[in-house]
């Protein structure tokens, strides 16, 4: 035991900044849909748009609005009216219902990417992924030695999360209460985050744990120019009872346009569903059924709703689920700030 409150103690106090930055900023990046009604006029509008207003935006987009094609365009929903365009270089723009721009941006220029980049990478790039990941395994880790630590003084709990004084041991209460009780959701949100940046183990360990229909490769295709409107409804004709989420434009010559659909049963707002068009005739030439797939890679497309809190259509279920989410994000600040305090406390003491 005293061991592992070492290795708890050290590895806790290592990682304790970077747990505060990936906690904090993922417990705000649950209410960027929010913020971004709060602060864009355009956002707050809502009701449905058909397949002609997706097809006219993209084919705005994609003739007039910027130099050259967008990467990709997400449309605006039932309760958020913008339409989100990634552009090359990390740019973006946030347009209007009817496909004006309403504003845009170069690299983490806006609160919202600045976060995103924040959680995702650490403002860091690849390298910084890869230490977001790694310190998400260290965060389960760290959780689960808590939980030998704490587990045979259980009758010592009284649900104190915030400190009655500066004290090193009130210090130490706060933090064991509160990460016994935020244990489960931290842990499920540690796994998910850490798959989804290790996507290339993860997802083939559950491929094989789950086997069935894998997803097919992209066909080749030519090269030309999409028509977007006869691109939609080849889409739409695929998959009549979905909704059309994203258009994506090739990234190479010879590589297929894609468009992505959310069918009734799938967990991802945006949905894996995917037709492919070729961007010589904007017909279709390939699909995704993505409610076809395999055990493991249905599983691997919800990781990412799991993490990022998108589960539920329902105003309760979606709002029960952004609070549990951004009050565990917040609570693993807590903890790290917590655990760092009171170790520096014990630090001069040994001295």
């Amino acid at each position: 035991m005293r061991l592992i409150r070492l290795v708890h103690a050290w590895a806790g106090a290592t990682l304790s900044l970077v747990l505060i930055g990936l906690g904090l900023s993922g417990s705000l990046l649950v209410w960027k849909d929010d913020y971004l009604r709060a602060t864009i006029p355009e956002a707050r509008q809502t009701g449905s748009l058909d397949l002609d207003t997706f097809a006219l935006v993209a084919q705005q987009a994609q003739d007039r609005l910027f130099a050259g094609p967008p990467s990709s365009i997400t449309f605006a929903t039932n309760q958020l009216g913008l339409h989100t365009v990634n552009l090359p270089n990390e740019a973006g723009a946030y347009l209007s219902r009817d496909g004006g721009i309403r504003l845009s941006w170069s690299g983490a220029e806006r609160f919202e990417i600045l976060l995103f980049d924040l959680h995702h990478y650490l403002l860091a790039g690849e390298t910084g992924k890869i230490v977001a990941g790694a310190s998400g395994l260290a965060a389960l880790g760290l959780t689960l030695t808590g939980l030998v630590i704490a587990l045979p003084a259980l009758r010592l709990f009284s649900g104190r999360v915030w400190p009655s004084s500066g004290k090193r041991r009130e210090l130490i209460i706060a933090h064991r209460d509160l990460g016994l009780i935020i244990a489960a959701p931290l842990m499920l949100a540690t796994v998910t985050g850490a798959m989804l940046v290790f996507d290339d183990f993860a997802r083939p360990a559950l491929q094989a744990f789950a086997p069935g229909a894998t997803i097919p490769k992209p066909p080749k295709t030519g090269v030309g120019i999409i028509d977007w409107s006869r691109a939609m409804s080849e889409a739409q004709r695929q998959f009549p009872t979905a909704t059309i989420r994203i258009a994506i434009w090739p990234s190479a010559p010879g590589k297929p346009a894609a468009i992505r659909l959310r069918q009734v049963g799938e967990w991802h707002t945006n949905g894996r569903t995917i037709v492919w068009i070729d961007p010589e005739t904007s017909q279709a030439v390939g699909q995704v059924d993505a409610l076809a797939l395999g055990g493991g890679d249905r599983f691997w497309n919800a990781i990412w709703p799991i993490h990022a809190a998108k589960l539920g259509d329902s105003p309760i279920t979606t709002r029960t689920i952004d609070w549990v989410t951004s009050l565990t994000g917040l609570g693993l600040a807590l903890l790290g700030f917590y655990g760092l305090w009171a170790f520096a406390f014990k630090a001069p003491a040994r001295r």
